[in-house]
């Protein structure tokens, strides 16, 4: 699977939901206000699950578009490395429309979502049918072979982040219940096991 280039322009969303990109091929950079002093610990601790594949750029001082302009040159340092990159840019700022229409007309995939979970890629799992909806929770557990939750009580919050919170209890009990039914994962006392599909 092609990488996903996650670049959030923070000074305009805080996303809570970073848990939403944790199979392998999502790479984020969390771009930061000069001024900016503190992050709340949610960031830090979800940017710190991802590992390598996050990181934080403080941008170079301060102005009107500065921020913008930092994702600008991001996006075109990853596009002359990578042959087939996509981006997303998590902003609310229509600013980047015209940057967003010209890579295209150059063949370089990027949308601006003003959510995490408003990404197509991760919006599909939310609105898939319910058999499509466990088989893309097993998907992104395989592409998580080194840092899968281990007890019951974090994988439903993991489940729960990538389907934007929005999952009831009853349909969260049916996700975890089919995985379990597949012998997808095994859960004895609180903690869970894995065997999942190659």
């Amino acid at each position: 699977m092609r990488t996903n280039y996650v670049l959030i322009d923070y000074e305009n969303v805080q996303p809570k939901n970073l848990a939403l990109l944790e199979a392998e091929h999502f790479r984020v950079k969390v771009f930061l206000g000069a001024s900016l002093a503190k992050l709340p610990v949610d960031l830090v601790t979800a940017m710190q699950a991802l590992g390598s594949r996050a990181e934080y750029v403080r941008i170079s001082g301060n102005g009107p578009n500065a921020l913008d302009f930092h994702i600008a040159y991001y996006i075109g340092r990853i596009a002359a490395e990578d042959a087939d990159p996509y981006f997303h840019i998590i902003s609310k700022d229509t600013g980047f429309d015209p940057l967003i229409a010209h890579l295209k007309d150059k063949g370089i995939g990027c949308k601006r979502s003003a959510t995490l979970d408003a990404i197509p890629i991760l919006r599909s799992l939310t609105e898939a049918p319910r058999d499509e909806q466990v088989d893309g929770v097993i998907e992104k557990l395989k592409g998580m072979p080194k840092n899968r939750p281990q007890k019951d009580k974090t994988l439903r919050t993991m489940i729960s982040a990538w389907f934007g919170k929005k999952l009831d209890d009853a349909s969260l009990d049916r996700v975890v219940g089919e995985l379990v039914r597949r012998k997808v994962i095994a859960v004895n006392q609180g903690k869970v096991r894995y065997t999942l599909p190659s």
